[in-house]
């Protein structure tokens, strides 16, 4: 049995467009850039996951997936989320690898641990099996896990998690849902920046190892967002 992660990453550039109002582009490039660090980390670091699939034609995304022994596969011609997953999907399933999982570059608080929580046991059956992580808003997908990888047709976008669920039971599949807290916030807007922010300051974990937020910590953006936050609160 062969499990193969599938990390999308259009480019760093541009990237995160609905933090522009509150960071720069650089800035923004950067957190980006440490949030894909954490995924990779993650990745390579869980046992249960035999190789890395990096989707992106970025060069500078390119390199930093060399640097986990990823495969990099250029996205389709058609660009976009659903077609970059539906075509590794694809080639995998071709190439005899029995697993996917699906993983976005924005989940910087995904840990080995959650990762072998998701699929120890899975794909152990000669039935076809999907499994799902929600984002915490139960809006996306933020982990989806399919044996064989092309066993379902994909539907990324608003409301996705209700939308795979719906997919998964028309096509015959018994959906696995699991709610885990790293893989479950997704970095897009200021109020996930200051969600993440309030994590690091209750100090019930210790996250100093993770490169999203070592940058948070260096760049000053960790002390204005808890700023923010205590005048929001005070206000």
């Amino acid at each position: 049995m062969t499990i193969t992660a599938v990390i999308p990453v259009k480019q760093l550039a541009n990237a995160k467009q609905r933090l522009s109002s509150f960071l720069s582009a650089s800035d923004r490039a950067a957190l980006f850039s440490a949030m894909v660090r954490d995924v990779l980390t993650a990745v390579e670091a869980c046992s249960l996951i035999d190789q890395i699939m990096v989707v992106t034609n970025d060069l500078e995304v390119s390199e930093l997936g060399k640097e986990y022994d990823a495969k990099i596969h250029p996205e389709p011609q058609r660009p976009g989320l659903i077609e970059s997953v539906t075509e590794a999907a694809r080639d995998l399933s071709l190439a005899g690898v029995s697993t996917m999982v699906f993983l976005p570059g924005d989940v910087p608080l995904v840990s080995a641990e959650e990762l072998e929580s998701v699929l120890e046991g899975f794909g152990s059956s000669n039935e076809a099996e999907f499994l799902i992580v929600p984002a915490a808003d139960l809006g996306g997908s933020n982990c989806v896990v399919c044996s064989p990888p092309d066993c379902i047709t994909f539907g990324f976008g608003e409301d996705s998690f209700r939308r795979h669920l719906s997919i998964a039971r028309e096509l015959g599949l018994n959906p696995t849902v699991m709610k885990l807290p790293g893989i479950g916030l997704d970095i897009d807007t200021p109020n996930d920046l200051r969600e993440l922010a309030a994590l690091i300051e209750q100090e019930e974990q210790d996250y100093s190892d993770y490169n999203t937020v070592r940058f948070l910590m260096t760049s000053g953006l960790l002390e204005q967002l808890v700023a923010g936050s205590r005048e929001s609160t005070d206000g």
